[in-house]
């Protein structure tokens, strides 16, 4: 079974990375953050479009490593009609999952994220997966400072 989870997060991974998903800069956003990951060299721009407190398209431009990059796919599709609220539970869901400081997360709140519930046993693989997390957070909070993992 551990070995059908490892091939489905490596195919997951691939195909978000060869195939992001909202790559794309978005000229009508409401909020517009950049985020950087000085250890991997990650860097990305997170657009959102927002009607009241929902998210009603998500994009991004950047360049990163392959989880970094598959991190803000899934991401941008999985908060395309949420309201704040809901993207910032995501947020801390993420959070919690990835960083290993919850061992029992429930994956099915998840969804497709699960996959990437490997990456706490990576370290210096935790700050790809999660800047595109953080990002978000700053777009939610409505800041326009660029964020970094450091």
């Amino acid at each position: 079974m551990f070995e059908d989870l490892r091939d489905l997060y490596q195919e997951v991974i691939f195909d978000h990375n060869r195939n992001p998903r909202n790559f794309r800069v978005m000229d009508n956003a409401d909020r517009k953050v950049d985020g950087f990951n000085p250890l991997c060299g990650d860097r990305l721009t997170l657009f959102l479009k927002m009607d009241g407190d929902k998210i009603t398209d998500a994009s991004f431009q950047g360049s990163g490593c392959a989880i970094s990059t598959a991190s803000v796919s899934l991401m941008t599709e999985i908060i395309k009609d949420k309201t704040e609220a809901e993207a910032d539970a995501l947020f801390k869901l993420f959070h919690e999952m990835t960083t290993g400081k919850e061992e029992h997360i429930n994956l099915e709140a998840v969804g497709k994220l699960a996959v990437l519930a490997g990456v706490r046993e990576y370290p210096a693989r935790v700050k790809c997966a999660t800047l595109a997390w953080h990002t978000l957070d700053a777009a939610l909070k409505n800041e326009t400072q660029a964020i970094s993992t450091e």
